[in-house]
């Protein structure tokens, strides 16, 4: 993509509007958490104090509405702490440029690294850099430092005082992810009707298997229903997969294949209703037509072989989600529902457990400490946050305008790890500012100096800002803008001043983030094949490890094989995400072009549903062996591994040991289920054939490959400039 397509992909996504479901309770809770604050302490105290109020219960407030799985409480709790200690610190420091300077340095820094334990602690960390930028303008000592500490403080207990004692749809996001997680399976269902092929994307119950992790003292108090359809979900996908897949389940026409789509079509009507079930917490309502289809005439049935096995596993399946759901319910009616089932599994595995905020202190440091090398994005990010503080703070100080403070702070809040995004929010952020300083003065101008007035429209400007927090940056910072406006006109600041200073200074901010990143770039582009040869090698140890299920199956091999399943999604998703920000980089393609990319993730899409058709098919505990599985287990294993190594280094991967198990494979077998076996140990082979095709080139096709993508990519700019240039003329 070129640098002109990139600037107007920036532009578009950040002023874009996402199609997001308000929460207006949430956020009108905050907004009052936020009032609770300001009002008392612009009546009992001073202005100044209500500006450090107000930062503190804003920023807690903001930090509640971030995508984590961890009691909003908590978020709150830590934010508010956060800023009070940046606050108390930045003050020490604040008396002369050579103690503050270095200080501002490390702590962005070290707020930069913190996106290593998730974007959550990313976004709260830059936060506290902002109040140590704002807040040392207002202590005139010590002890007006910690009392503003302590008022900042107490803005993040209020919101979390106001989340225990008024909580909103609690729980309401583990139930949403959980329940997207069996909609995402009720959909492929749908789709493996017509296609038997259908490729899955796993993010749905890789998001749900995050939120299912919780705390001991969480675990006590999750309701009932979020215990175990998640591992059903886990379990349901590999068997509508193969069920409908014509190679290993029903026959491509037939009787048997009109059953299938009846049975796939039932899986999804019921899977659908326990979401609606978990969701809502009403009880779950299957249509009668569905549930009999899901009923076996032993005489009369046309499905056989693993087709059959598949369909009655499926259907023993879908009993245990309804039960779950129904009896999870927190309406229940009727007594058809059952009692409350216990949770599965083995007593010591009855929650995946996530760390108290005490014990996830050394897990972030070994998150921290794997980040700190050159190459690692996050490391580059926390640099970069550093330099543009400090010479954010400079410039903005020695220019003829007050409240340099904004300079840095707009160039903070927008920084991200990756480019899109970086210069997305800048975009967005300059023009919610605008908009947002535009109608706030005008209404300061309007109705005169009122404080008490001032304060309250700064409430409804933050009840505003959270309420389209979700919505897009832009249309959020624009309210965001006329809370700040509303806070300096409450502290005697004139309009006039307040409207050049924030326009001028959020657009050096913006423009220093920007040029940050192409001074210090962390472009995706050069790594694309490291997470595509990541990728195979996990897909090889996941397939490896179900043969191995099939070779010998025990419960030591099952374990194996859900770690490398979960590993494989994992560097799945991992590639996805690299492979979506290289996409809207305004770089050329380094050793994969975007074709060859695309080529490449289809052939180990299919790799990985190869390796899911057999997984549904693995034999019980204690059943015979099939010894020639280990072998073709161990070829997998190696030549993956291998051909990860050839792609990082820029050589054409080869299968041959894979070829030579396969060849020696035994044509016979007793039963049907070890040709099951081999028939997807082939299909595995094809996918590898055909990611061998998409990355092998000629040392000519090497040299000329990029310059053959950037002249595609010109072209299409061309074309679509052509094909634009008659609608505006007929404009």
């Amino acid at each position: 993509m070129t640098w002109l397509r990139a600037l107007m992909e920036v532009v578009r996504s950040g002023l874009t509007v996402e199609e997001t479901r308000l929460e207006p309770l949430l956020a009108l809770r905050t907004a009052v958490g936020v009032a609770v604050i300001v009002g008392p302490a612009l009546w009992l105290a001073s202005p100044a104090y209500a500006a450090s109020a107000a930062l503190g219960a804003y920023s807690a407030g903001a930090a509640t509405f971030q995508r984590t799985w961890r009691p909003r409480k908590v978020i709150a709790l830590g934010a508010g702490a956060g800023l009070a200690l940046s606050t108390f610190v930045g003050y020490l420091a604040a008396g002369r440029l050579v103690t503050f300077l270095p200080l501002l340095a490390v702590w962005a820094f070290a707020a930069g690294m913190a996106w290593a334990a998730g974007s959550t602690a990313g976004i709260v960390a830059a936060t506290t850099v902002g109040s140590m930028l704002v807040t040392i303008t207002l202590p005139t000592s010590t002890g007006r430092a910690l009392e503003h500490a302590g008022v900042i403080a107490l803005g993040g207990v209020a919101q979390a005082m106001l989340i225990l004692l008024f909580p909103i749809r609690r729980w309401g996001a583990h139930r949403d992810a959980l329940a997207d997680a069996l909609a995402a399976v009720a959909d492929h269902a749908r789709r493996l009707r017509h296609d038997p092929t259908a490729a899955f994307d796993p993010e749905p119950l890789m998001t749900a298997r995050d939120a299912a992790a919780v705390t001991p003292s969480q675990a006590r108090t999750r309701p009932t229903v979020l215990h175990g359809p998640r591992g059903l979900a886990e379990r349901i996908l590999p068997v509508v997969a193969a069920l409908a897949d014509p190679d290993v389940g029903a026959p491509a026409e037939g009787a048997g294949r009109d059953r299938a789509r009846e049975l796939l079509g039932a899986a999804a009507d019921v899977l659908d209703a326990a979401a609606r079930s978990i969701r809502r917490g009403t009880p779950a309502e299957v249509p009668p037509a569905s549930a009999d289809v899901l009923r076996f005439d032993e005489e009369h049935e046309v499905l056989e072989g693993p087709a059959r096995q598949a369909a009655e596993r499926l259907v023993a399946l879908l009993g245990e989600a309804l039960e779950i759901a129904g009896s999870g319910s927190t309406r229940g009616r009727g007594s058809t529902r059952g009692s409350t089932p216990a949770p599965h599994g083995p007593a010591g595995a009855r929650f995946l457990v996530r760390p108290t905020m005490f014990r996830l202190v050394p897990v972030v440091v070994r998150s921290v400490r794997r980040e700190i090398r050159r190459e690692s994005p996050v490391f580059r990010h926390a640099v970069r946050l550093a330099a543009v503080a400090v010479l954010g703070y400079l410039i903005a100080t020695r220019l003829p305008l007050g409240h340099g403070y904004w300079a840095p702070i707009a160039a903070v809040m927008v920084m991200r790890p990756d480019f899109h995004r970086t210069y997305a929010r800048a975009v967005a952020r300059l023009a919610g500012t605008l908009a947002g300083v535009a109608l706030a003065t005008g209404v300061v101008r309007a109705l005169g100096p009122d404080a008490h007035l001032f304060a309250v429209l700064a409430v409804v400007s933050a009840g505003l800002s959270y309420t389209l927090i979700r919505t897009g940056y832009a249309y959020s910072q624009c309210f965001t803008a006329a809370y700040v406006v509303f806070l300096l006109a409450m502290g005697g600041q004139a309009w006039e001043q307040t409207v050049l200073e924030r326009v001028v200074l959020t657009l050096l901010g913006g423009v220093l983030a920007m040029l940050a990143y192409v001074v210090f770039p962390a472009w995706e582009t050069p790594r694309l094949p490291s997470r595509l040869a990541d990728w195979l090698t996990a897909n090889g140890r996941y397939a490896a490890a179900v043969l191995r299920s099939h070779a010998e199956p025990t419960t030591e091999h099952r374990a194996d094989m859900r770690r490398a399943q979960l590993a494989s999604r994992r560097a799945r998703a991992a590639w996805h995400e690299g492979y979506d920000r290289a996409r809207q980089e305004p770089v050329p393609p380094r050793g994969l072009t975007s074709r060859e990319a695309e080529e490449a993730q289809e052939a180990l899409k299919g790799f990985d549903r190869a390796a899911m058709l057999m997984e549904s098919l693995v034999p019980r505990v204690g059943s015979p062996f099939a010894p020639e599985a280990e072998r073709l287990a161990e070829a997998l294993e190696a030549d993956t591994a291998q051909a990860a190594l050839d792609m990082r280094e820029h050589r054409n991967p080869d299968w041959g040991r894979v070829e030579e198990a396969l060849h020696e494979w035994p044509d016979a077998a007793v039963d049907r289920s070890p040709d099951v076996v081999r028939r997807g140990a082939e299909l595995q082979k094809q996918a590898l054939e055909d990611l061998a095709t998409a990355v092998s080139r000629t040392p000519l096709e090497r040299d000329i490959g990029s310059a053959r993508e950037q002249r595609r990519a010109r072209a299409a700019v061309v074309a679509e400039d052509d094909a634009s240039a008659p609608a505006h003329r007929g404009g």
